[in-house]
C-alpha cells in the first residue's frame, strides 16, 4: 500500500542545518515538521523547498519565537499532535503528552527536547521523538508515512 502522506520530522537542530537540508533533499517528503530548539533553522528549508508545507513549534531555546508551543498537523486521514516537549515534562514521563494527544484525538504525538530518539506506543498513541538533528554524537531524524486506512509507520533515521 502506498502512503498518502510522507513527513520528515526534525528537532533540536541548534543552528546545524546542513544535514537536515540534505535529508529533505534526498527524501523529498510531502511535508516537514520541526519540533523546536532553533526553530529559525527552518528558514533554510523555506528558501530551498518553498513548495513543501512546513510546520514548526517553539522549543525551550526559542525565546523570541512566534511559533506556537503546540500544534495539530493534518496527516491525510489522521492528525498529529506536535510540541517540543518541555512543557509536558517529557524528561520524566510521557503521560502528559499522551493525555494531550488523546484529548486532541491524535493517534500520534511528536516531540523533541531530550535529544534522544524514541518511538513507542502508550494508550493508543504513537509517541515519536526524532532525536537531535544538530547537537550530540548520535544525530537523527524521523520519517513518517500515513496510509489511507489511517495506519502510521515511523522510522528513526541516522543523519
Amino acid at each position: 500500500m502506498k502512503p498518502v502522506v510522507r513527513a520528515a520530522v526534525f528537532s533540536d537542530t541548534h543552528r546545524n542545518t546542513a544535514l537536515m537540508a540534505e535529508a529533505v533533499r534526498r527524501s523529498r517528503p510531502d511535508l516537514i515538521i520541526h519540533l523546536g530548539d532553533h526553530d529559525r533553522d527552518t528558514e533554510i528549508l523555506e528558501e530551498e523547498f518553498p513548495e513543501i508545507p512546513l510546520y514548526v513549534v517553539r522549543g525551550n531555546c526559542d525565546l523570541a519565537s512566534d511559533a506556537p508551543d503546540r500544534d495539530i498537523v493534518p496527516l491525510g486521514p489522521v492528525k498529529a499532535f506536535i510540541t517540543h516537549g518541555h512543557l509536558y515534562n517529557v524528561d520524566w514521563s510521557l503521560d502528559y503528552l499522551t493525555y494531550a494527544a488523546q484529548e486532541a484525538e491524535c493517534p500520534i504525538a511528536m516531540y523533541g527536547h531530550t535529544h534522544r530518539a524514541d518511538l513507542r506506543e502508550i494508550g493508543g498513541v504513537q509517541l515519536l521523538n526524532p532525536g537531535t538533528a544538530g547537537k550530540g554524537r548520535d544525530l537523527s531524524w524521523a520519517w513518517v508515512e500515513v496510509f489511507e486506512n489511517g495506519g502510521i509507520a515511523c522510522q528513526i533515521r541516522d543523519l
